[in-house]
C-alpha cells in the first residue's frame, strides 16, 4: 500500500452487492474492513463471501449494531465511513444513527448515487484521494480511473450523468437485441456471437455493454442446458418506478433545466419507466392490440446487421455527447471547473459505459474544448461520424417502423441528429403561435441568429 495513504481501516455501511464488492476491494488493498447493514442477513452473506476469497480472509468483519460497528474503528476522530446505500431517506436515516457516534475529523464518504446537492467537502476528498487512487480501476496505462471533479457535488453530478448515458446506451443495445431476437428470430447464440464480434473491433471496440451482452445472450442455466437464462427474465425494469435508482430521473431533469437536448438519454429512461408496470402495459395492449412482426427476412442479412452495428454506435456516441454537453453546461453555471477530459479518464475502465473507441475519438475534442462551454456536436470530426452513420441509422429506424419494433433511443437519436443540425426548422410556426397567444416576440429572417434570447418583434395577430 502506498505510504501516503493514512487509513488502515474503513467502515462500510451497506452490505448489498456493491457494498460487499467494495469491502473485498478495500480488503485486498490491505485495509481492515468493518461492514454493517440494517438487514443482518446481508452482513452474513458478505462475511460468507469473504471467507471464500483467500485474499481477504480475516480482513472483513461484520456488524449488526451501530455502536460496535463504529467502535471497531477505534475511539479517535479521523475515521473513514463509506456509504453504499439507497439515496434519500435511507441514507438520511443511517446518517442520523451514525451521527450519534461520530467525532470531529471523521469523514463520511457517500459511495452511492446521491443527489448532487446533498454532498461536497473538498478538504475531506483530498484526504481520501490517495486511497481511492489505490483501489480504483486502472486504464490500459495503469493510471487510476478516479479524478477530483470539482467542489460541492461535482463528483456526484458526473456520476449521475454517467448513469444517464448508461441508460441511453443500455436502451439502444436492448433495442438492437429485440430486432435480432423478436423480429428476425435469430438464435440466442448467434446474437451472442454478433455482440462479441462488435466488441472485438471497430467503433464498438472494447465496449463493456456489448461484452456482457454477448455473455448474457449465450448463458444457459446449470439446471437445464437446453434453455437460456435470458428467457426466464421478465421485461420489467423497475429501478426507476420503485425509487431505488434516481440518477436517470435526475439526468433528464437536469438536461431540461440546463436547456440541453438529450433525447437519446430521455427516451431510454422513459422506455425503462414504461416497462416497469407490466400489468398496466397488458391492460393498454387490450386497447391497442399491436403486435410487432416476427420472423421477418431482409434481402441481405449481413448488410442489415452491419447497419444495426453502426446505428448502435451512433446512438452510443449520441448518449456520450448529450451527457458531456450537460456536464459542461452545469460546470460553467456552477463554476466547478470540471474537465471533460477527466470524465473520459474515469470512464475508461471499471464503469458501465466504458467504450474504448468512442473515448479515444472524444478525448482530443475534449482537450481542445477545455475551459469552454462545449457542444461536442459542433466539432467537425463528430459531425462526420453522425453523417457517416446517418444512412444506417435511418435504415434501421425505417425497418423498426415497418416491423412495429421497439426502437425509442435509436429513433430519438436519428431525430436529434436531424434537428440539431437543421438549417430551417418548422419551429418558426411554434414561435408564431407563442407570439399569437402570449406576445412572446420573435426574431426576423435576415437578423443575426445569435443566442437563445427573446426576440424583438411582435405582431398583433388579433387586435383587441
Amino acid at each position: 500500500m502506498q505510504n501516503n495513504i493514512i487509513y488502515k481501516k474503513i467502515a462500510i455501511v451497506g452490505a448489498g452487492s456493491m457494498g460487499t464488492m467494495m469491502s473485498q476491494l478495500f480488503a485486498e488493498a490491505d485495509l481492515d474492513v468493518s461492514i454493517f447493514d440494517v438487514k443482518g442477513e446481508n452482513v452474513d452473506i458478505a462475511i460468507e463471501l469473504a471467507r471464500e476469497n483467500p485474499k481477504v480472509r480475516g480482513k472483513i468483519h461484520g456488524f449488526k449494531e451501530y455502536g460496535p460497528f463504529v467502535g471497531s474503528l477505534g475511539d479517535e476522530g479521523g475515521r473513514l465511513f463509506l456509504l453504499s446505500i439507497t439515496h434519500g431517506w435511507p441514507a438520511d436515516n443511517v446518517l442520523n444513527e451514525i451521527g450519534k457516534y461520530l467525532k470531529p475529523g471523521d469523514i463520511v464518504l457517500d459511495g452511492g448515487n446521491e443527489f448532487y446537492l446533498e454532498s461536497g467537502d473538498p478538504d475531506a476528498l483530498d484526504k481520501v484521494m490517495p486511497l481511492l487512487e489505490t483501489v480504483a480501476a486502472k486504464d490500459g496505462n495503469g493510471r487510476p480511473c478516479v479524478r477530483k471533479m470539482g467542489p460541492d457535488g461535482a463528483g456526484h453530478y458526473v456520476k449521475m450523468v454517467h448513469n444517464g448515458i448508461e441508460q441511453g446506451m443500455m436502451s439502444a443495445l436492448c433495442e438492437a437485441w429485440g430486432l435480432l431476437r423478436y423480429n428476425m428470430d435469430l438464435e440466442m447464440d448467434e446474437i451472442g456471437q454478433i455482440f462479441s464480434q462488435w466488441d472485438r473491433k471497430g467503433e464498438l471496440r472494447d465496449n463493456f455493454l456489448c461484452d456482457i451482452g454477448a455473455d448474457i445472450s449465450c448463458r444457459r442455466p446449470a439446471s437445464d442446458k437446453r434453455k437460456y437464462v435470458l428467457d426466464e427474465v421478465m421485461d420489467k425494469v423497475v429501478q426507476d418506478d420503485d425509487d431505488s435508482e434516481g440518477t436517470g430521473i435526475w439526468t433528464v431533469m437536469e438536461a431540461a433545466r440546463n436547456h440541453i437536448a438529450a433525447p437519446t438519454i430521455a427516451s431510454g429512461h422513459f422506455f425503462r419507466v414504461a416497462s416497469g408496470s407490466r400489468a398496466e402495459r397488458l391492460s393498454v395492449r387490450r386497447n391497442l392490440a399491436l403486435s410487432p412482426a416476427s420472423g421477418v427476412t431482409v434481402e441481405d442479412k449481413a448488410a442489415f446487421i452491419e447497419d444495426l452495428r453502426l446505428a448502435l454506435y451512433a446512438t452510443f456516441l449520441a448518449s456520450y455527447v448529450q451527457g458531456m454537453n450537460l456536464i459542461s453546461r452545469q460546470s460553467h453555471a456552477a463554476k466547478w471547473g470540471t474537465k471533460l477530459t477527466d470524465c473520459l479518464a474515469v470512464w475508461r475502465a471499471g464503469c458501465i459505459i466504458t467504450s474504448d473507441d468512442i473515448i479515444d475519438r472524444l478525448q482530443p475534442i475534449a482537450e481542445a474544448k477545455e475551459g469552454d462551454i462545449a457542444n461536442l456536436l459542433e466539432d467537425p470530426s463528430i459531425g462526420k461520424e453522425f453523417l457517416r452513420t446517418y444512412g444506417p441509422l435511418k435504415r434501421v429506424v425505417a425497418k423498426a417502423v415497418e416491423w412495429d419494433a421497439y426502437a425509442p433511443s435509436v429513433s430519438a437519436t436519428l431525430e436529434w441528429v436531424k434537428y440539431c443540425g437543421g438549417e430551417v426548422l418548422p419551429t418558426q410556426f411554434m414561435e408564431a403561435e407563442l407570439d399569437y397567444f402570449g406576445a412572446h416576440q420573435y426574431d426576423k429572417w435576415g437578423e443575426e441568429p445569435g443566442k437563445a434570447m427573446t426576440g424583438k418583434h411582435h405582431y398583433e395577430w388579433k387586435p383587441a
